[in-house]
């Protein structure tokens, strides 16, 4: 991170401004956090869920856990307050895959096999990461 901000700073005036302006986020995010902290995802199940994907159709995939639609949300996180919000995501041609619903993947939306983890098998279902 140093470096690219080294790099950046290298540039002129104009990248002194993304600077600043990273800074402020970072700022305006951690005074957020301090009052409106976030709940933890929760565990909605300890296996994935084969879908098929649209092309060109956008997705919503569940972060916080609670929703009643896994691996979809359907803005639970809302009523909740959970400070979760959900991941959009689209593919390029028509396919299917396997979604995380552990909440635990290292490559959201997909699962990447956490589930498997002694850390998931042993957590209740519905209970916080």
């Amino acid at each position: 991170m140093a470096g690219a901000l080294a790099r950046l700073r290298g540039l002129g005036s104009g990248t002194r401004n993304l600077e600043l302006r990273w800074n402020q986020t970072r700022l305006f995010s951690s005074w957020l956090e301090k009052w409106f902290p976030r709940k933890k995802p929760l565990i909605a199940q300890k296996k994935p869920i084969k879908v098929s994907l649209k092309a060109g159709k956008t997705y919503k995939w569940c972060i916080c856990g609670r929703s009643k639609n896994q691996p979809y949300c359907d803005g639970s996180h809302l009523f909740q307050g959970t400070g979760l919000f959900p991941l959009r995501f689209k593919v390029k041609e028509d396919c299917s895959a396997v979604l995380c619903t552990c909440k635990a993947t290292l490559n959201p939306p997909y699962c990447d096999g956490t589930h498997k983890s002694e850390r998931i098998q042993k957590a209740q279902e519905g209970s916080p990461l």
